[in-house]
């Protein structure tokens, strides 16, 4: 199982952790999934909490990503997670550039877990 592979091969548990959390999102159908999707429910004014994205996405699906979620007023975290290990974390299958949170409580959760992951970097260096 490719999912099961990826979180051996992962150095940081802080990672992990926030996968975790995008995931237990996704098990509770509190996800948006993909820039074009992801932009569609900012336009309609969905419940839309917070927006993230994978770290290697292309310039333009980041632009479009940081337009919309500037004009709207949405918060943006890029995370420090490629597409695949992000598409394999929620169970989807290919690449997932980003991801919207619905539900407040649980974009609570993955924040705690990239906070975490962020004073862990800080640490480190």
């Amino acid at each position: 199982m490719l999912w099961n592979k990826s979180l051996k091969t992962m150095k940081s548990d802080a990672n992990r952790e926030v996968l975790f959390a995008l995931g237990l999102c996704a098990k509770a159908g509190k996800l948006v999934y993909g820039v074009p999707m992801v932009c569609e429910a900012l336009k309609k004014q969905k419940s839309v909490v917070a927006v993230f994205s994978a770290n290697d996405n292309s310039p333009n699906s980041q632009k479009r990503l940081s337009d919309r979620c500037t004009y709207y007023g949405i918060p943006l975290h890029t995370l420090s997670i490629d597409g695949d290990m992000l598409s394999s974390a929620v169970g989807k299958s290919g690449r997932l550039a980003a991801l919207a949170v619905t539900d407040q409580n649980l974009c609570g959760l993955v924040l705690s877990k990239l906070t975490k992951d962020t004073q862990n970097d800080n640490i480190e260096n």
